[in-house]
């Protein structure tokens, strides 16, 4: 527990997401600085980097924007490695009882979310108009077609592309958002997986949905209130005055304000690097929600989901209300606390509620409307997710009885960190600088580094050429990773369809965990069922 609790205060004035440090190692366990602060120390602690740079330090470092992501440094005693999975002796769910049958290369881990089928319970998203999202597109969406999982296109894309075109106000072309739905679609099946367009106020006032709906045709809108990592308007950095300019007049909030003649020199004295572009957040109403779902499909769009936020359980409550009452396909909800751009630092530390603590509240929400026999949507659950086990035990802790109601896992930093280390060491072995332990183990030809790479040729032909490695990054991990590993806590839990996953198959391995989901702790699980096999 104390190491713990240093720890957590630790982060408080020196973390790696902003390029901070201490001078010292024994920090004060209230503020994080160090117990004796000198005038002469060289190092930049939190406060001594915002004495120089202010609001800069509010958020991951600037100088990687575009080729990073970043997440809470905060432990907040609670998550997935506090409950455990039962592995069973006897029988198998799903398949017949045959040792030659119930092998785990048989488990079926294919889903539906919100009737789009899905070969592997994930969903990718949502990858905005951040750099760090456009400079891996292909990898994405390539990767993400051939693992036959939805992508999420997100927000500010259209508002952000500076070859798009806007009669009165509204989009009628973005050259950006094209490539980004084409390039999915190069690879994609046309059953497993599809591509959804997330939409936030901007958006709408841009009227992005109509123009992805009419002219792309994407069958699935998002609709965005919020996301784990803040709960606050998406935000990027922009490197130029002309951009910065380009996005007030479209309607962005832009700080400081580029039109301002000072603003302007002060930009061009070097004062500052980068603007900062900020996107409005919604103030839904339920009447307003539920015509507005209606409206969109009377757009056309066959399909509409609703991603939110880690907010308050009042509106985690208010969520789920107005998403039965719309009936919409399905709900995202995103736990604290990373983001796939620029979010605030301190706000992804100490907002929002931590992942396994938010899911308990939307499964609290889901039996109440079951109870009054309401319409109940499809859950993914987002917040921090990269392995099967996380995978395996968020699903099977939403089953009550008849069916898990997460039906997939949302991720974004984990696809794109896969998408980035693969492109990345296809470089180096490009230039012959592969890092040698990893060359003398695994080659130094991506066509034998990426494992995936005969299932593919076999599967594709001459087209795998066209296959980015950023893409095989992501399918190998998301399918050949995720995939089998996921079969392999199934079939040690002998259940061989994703449905048949159970709050049965968890142990709780904390009072915390135990008393917040209802998940029996160790000692205490089937405790009757022992007394009854052996009475």
């Amino acid at each position: 527990m104390t190491e713990r609790v240093q720890r957590n205060s630790a982060y408080l004035n020196a973390q790696s997401t902003t390029g901070t440090t201490s001078r010292v190692r024994d920090v004060s366990p209230t503020s994080g600085m160090c117990p004796i602060c000198i005038r002469e120390c060289p190092v930049l602690c939190e406060i001594g980097l915002s004495a120089f740079r202010g609001r800069e330090v509010l958020y991951p470092m600037p100088e990687y924007f575009g080729r990073s992501t970043a997440a809470s440094l905060k432990d907040y005693g609670l998550d997935w490695s506090h409950f455990n999975i039962l592995a069973r002796l006897r029988g198998a769910e799903g398949i017949e009882a045959d040792p030659d049958k119930a092998v785990f290369p048989n488990v079926d881990i294919s889903t539906k979310l919100g009737g789009i089928p899905l070969r592997v319970p994930l969903v990718n998203g949502a990858f905005g108009s951040t750099a760090v999202a456009k400079n891996n597109w292909d990898g994405l969406a390539v990767g993400s077609a051939l693992a036959g999982v939805i992508l999420v296109i997100g927000e500010n894309v259209c508002g952000m592309d500076p070859e798009a075109t806007f009669t009165q106000g509204k989009v009628v072309s973005s050259p950006d958002m094209e490539y980004r739905v084409k390039k999915f679609r190069e690879f994609w099946d046309g059953k497993y997986g599809g591509v959804a367009v997330q939409t936030n106020v901007e958006d709408q006032r841009f009227g992005v949905d109509v123009y992805a709906i009419s002219k792309l045709e994407v069958d699935v809108i998002e609709r965005k209130w919020g996301q784990g990592a803040k709960a606050i308007g998406g935000e990027v950095r922009l490197d130029s005055l002309e951009k910065a300019l380009t996005l007030r007049r479209r309607g962005y909030v832009v700080i400081p304000d580029p039109e301002d003649p000072e603003v302007q020199e002060a930009f061009r004295q070097g004062y500052f690097k980068t603007f900062e572009r900020h996107s409005r957040v919604g103030m839904p109403t339920e009447r307003g929600f539920v015509e507005d779902v209606e409206w969109l499909r009377e757009q056309g769009a066959k399909k509409v989901s609703l991603k939110t936020g880690a907010y308050r359980p009042a509106d985690v409550a208010w969520t789920m209300k107005v998403a039965s009452e719309a009936e919409v396909d399905y709900v995202t909800f995103d736990g604290a606390g990373g983001g796939t751009g620029m979010s605030p630092v301190p706000m992804m530390n100490e907002m929002s509620t931590p992942t396994v603590y938010l899911e308990a509240q939307v499964l609290k929400c889901v039996q109440l409307l079951k109870k009054k026999g309401r319409y109940v949507p499809d859950i993914s659950m987002a917040g921090g997710f990269i392995n099967e086990t996380q995978i395996f035990k968020a699903i099977a802790l939403s089953n009550f009885g008849d069916g898990p109601v997460v039906k997939a896992i949302t991720m974004a930093r984990a696809p794109l960190t896969a998408v980035m280390k693969a492109s990345y060491f296809a470089e180096l072995a490009e230039k012959g600088k592969l890092p040698t332990k990893f060359a003398e183990q695994y080659g130094g030809d991506p066509s034998k580094f990426f494992i995936c790479v005969p299932e593919l040729k076999q599967r594709y032909g001459e087209r795998f050429q066209k296959i980015p490695p950023g893409a095989l990054g992501l399918y190998t991990y998301q399918a050949e990773r995720i995939g089998v590993g996921l079969q392999q806590l199934m079939a040690g839990a002998r259940k061989w369809r994703l449905d048949l996953l159970g709050r049965d198959d968890l142990v709780a391995l904390t009072e915390r965990a135990s008393r917040v989901t209802g998940i029996p702790t160790v000692d205490e699980a089937e405790k009757e069922l022992m007394e009854t096999i052996l009475g």
